[in-house]
Formats: structure tokens, sequence, C-alpha cells
């Protein structure tokens, strides 16, 4: 692996730097938001403008889609430019926000799938903070087993109607658009009968429902359709694209994984310093191996980051291994945050009102952190990939090759 920039990508950078200096908020200074998302009582409607104004601020100064084609409103770069703008930004108090799932997930889909006419329409919006865009894949009854899922759109004339429900939908209350999995071939394998279809979040029939989760937050959503329509045009990679929607949904998903892997982890090393400095247990030996620990997994983040970024750089992209980043991560996460509980002690049981901001802080993390073991396919599934796709080991037996249609499930 390459630690070093190339002279192009250390001009980029600090031509990135620059440009941030000049347009982008400080971290710590009043308007910072980029912990927001994150905080419970969250003012939606604040983070909705400030998401949105920061990308066209980006889209009109030139920074919007670094790695996206000029003709689609992008700059003509490469994913490196986009890792290493990432980077710069981490420094910042701006935040991708909202727009996490459409510059992450969906912008790449297109890219890799959609129609010319699907780019067009989509990537510009996107990029200049018009549309956001939510996730609508996971359901009650396939969650790890994505390819399990049941709902249903059926053909009627140049239309689909879609019949289910998804869950743990990130900001679907917010979007505009969502990209959705469901079942259009009941008599093929479960992994070939799935379309990967364009949704207007407005359209009659679509329900949302907000779940507050532990944290009192509501991050998170149902979405249930009742005979809500959507155009065949809507296909994923058009009407050559019908049933073929699964190879799609790995490329979301990889790229998912290799989001939530890559977020930013020097925050918690010195979070945990501080702390253990503020309560005078810096010295305490089993504190301090803890901390090394934790120093250990952010620094092995941290190259694991160095080999997708020089994968970027020499024109390749990853693989599954990006589940090895996504499974470390939600272990840190995990593991970070019960250290800063163990560091407080007995205040740790307290909340924000009662124990001051380290408490409210950890006691946040506590909660949240469980999430991320889940999110982007849970650590099992994690597991089951580097296994099978990365280590080789014998795969495990499957019994649902056949038709998704047998009689277990006629009634589902």
């Amino acid at each position: 692996m390459d630690f070093d920039d190339t002279p192009e990508e250390a001009t980029f950078r600090a031509e990135a730097r620059a440009w941030l200096e000049a347009n982008a908020v400080a971290k710590g200074h009043p308007d910072d938001y980029s912990h927001e998302f994150f905080e419970v009582g969250a003012d939606w409607e604040h983070l909705d403008k400030r998401c949105r104004d920061w990308h066209r601020r980006r889209f009109e100064g030139g920074w919007a889609g670094l790695s996206y084609p000029r003709e689609y409103g992008g700059r003509g770069g490469t994913t490196m430019h986009e890792l290493i703008f990432g980077q710069e930004l981490a420094d910042f108090g701006e935040h991708n926000g909202m727009f996490s799932v459409a510059h992450n997930m969906v912008g790449p889909a297109l890219l890799e799938v959609g129609t010319d006419d699907q780019r067009r329409r989509f990537i510009p919006a996107m990029l200049r903070g018009d549309e956001i865009w939510c996730q609508l894949f996971s359901e009650p009854d396939a969650g790890s087993d994505l390819a399990g899922l049941g709902t249903r759109a059926e053909r009627d004339g140049d239309e689909f109607v879609v019949n289910g429900q998804k869950i743990w939908t990130t900001y679907a209350n917010h979007s505009q658009w969502g990209i959705l999995l469901a079942r259009t071939d009941l008599d093929a394998p479960k992994h070939r009968g799935i379309t990967y279809f364009l949704v207007d979040m407005a359209t009659p029939g679509i329900e949302i429902r907000p779940i507050v989760e532990m944290t009192s937050g509501t991050h998170f959503c149902e979405v249930f359709f009742t005979d809500v329509r959507v155009p065949a045009a809507n296909i994923l990679g058009g009407e050559s694209a019908l049933n073929q929607g699964w190879r799609a949904a790995v490329h979301t998903l990889a790229n998912e994984r290799n989001m939530i892997g890559s977020a930013p982890t020097s925050a918690d090393l010195e979070g945990l310093l501080t702390l253990a400095r503020e309560t005078g247990s810096i010295d305490d030996p089993l504190v301090r191996q803890e901390l090394a620990r934790t120093y250990t997994t952010i620094s092995l983040l941290r190259y694991f980051g160095y080999r997708a970024q020089t994968a970027f750089s020499r024109g390749a992209t990853p693989g599954p291994e990006t589940s090895v980043s996504k499974l470390l991560y939600s272990n840190h996460l995990r593991d970070s945050t019960r250290l800063g509980k163990a560091i407080l002690g007995a205040q740790g049981m307290l909340d924000g009102t009662e124990g001051g901001e380290w408490p409210a802080y950890f006691g946040f993390r506590f909660v949240w952190a469980v999430h991320s073991s889940i999110a982007g396919g849970t650590s099992e599934v994690q597991r089951n990939i580097l296994g099978e796709r990365v280590l080789g080991l014998p795969a495990e037996v499957r019994l649902d090759g056949g038709p998704f249609r047998p009689a277990a499930r006629a009634d589902k």
C-alpha cells in the first residue's frame, strides 16, 4: 500500500484545503453542525437547510461530485479525489448528512447501472443538493437475508404496482426519492427475481412512520407501500434490468459498508484521552491498556483506509474486503464506548442533564453503537462474506436455490 500522496494528489489536497478554509465552517465554530445529526432532539429542519446550502455551495464552486463525469454536473476526477476531499473535510464543521445515501450509494449505482436518461435526471439534482435519497432495502422478514425480501412489484402496463413494507430506512421522512428492491418474479430463485427501482417518495400509497430509537432520535423509519404505482422507466438500468436488481444491490451494499467503515475515528481517541486525564485515571494500568487497544484499532482502520485508497489511486475497486473495515469499525464503536462508560464509573449512569458533557456524550454513543453492528449488513453477515469470499472457506449449506414461490412462502 502507499502512504503518501502522488505529486498530483498532493497538489489536489492543497487546493481542496484552501477552498475549504475559504468556504467551510471551522470545527468548534458556533455554526459547526457536524455532530448535530447524532444529538437527541436534533432540529431536522435546520439540518436539512444546512446540508442543502453546503452542497449547493460545493456544486457552484466545482467541488461536488468530484469523481462524476462533467456531463452530469461532476468534476470529472477520480474516486481518489473524493477520498482526499473527504479526509480534508473531516477537519471542518460541515457534514454530508442527509446526502450520504445519495452520494455514496445511489450515485455510484446510477453510474454503474443506470441509463443515460436516469443519470441526467438524477445526478445533477443530487449534487446540487436539491434531492435527498433513502434506501428501501431491509424488511421485517428480510434483514440479514436481504434476498429473501417479500415486497412485490407486479406489472400493470407501463407501471409496476408495489405492495409491502420496508424498515430501518434512514431519513425516509426527509427524502424526495428512494432506491427500492422489490420482487418481480416469484418463480425465479430468490436472487434472480428482484428488481431495483427508483421511487418518488411523494407517490400516493407510501406511508412513512418514524421509529423512536433508544436514543430518543428518529433517524430510521418504517415505510409501507399500498398499491404504489412506479413507472417501468424507473427501473434502474431500464427494462433490460428487470429481475436483475441483485447485482446492483450488491454494488450498493459494498459502497455502504465502505462508507460506514471509513467513518472518522480520531476524535474517539482524543475524547477518551481527555476524559481519562480529567478523571485522573490516565495512570491506571488497565485504562492505559484499553486506550492502547483503542489506538491500535484506530490505526488498523486507518491502514485499511490507506489500502482502499491505494486501490482507488491505481484505478481498482476494493471488493468484499470492505467487510473488514465495516466489521472492525462496528467493534471499535462498541468497545470505545464501553471504555468511556468504564472511565466515568458511576457518573456514567447519569444522563446529560444531570451528569454533564461526558456522560451525555458516552450515554448517547452507548445506545447508538448498537446500530453499527446491524446497518450495512450485520456483523455475522460480514464474517460470512470474509470467510467465503476472502479466505476461501467452505460456503454455508444453502437450501433455498429453487423458485421463490414454494408452498412454505405461499402466504408470505
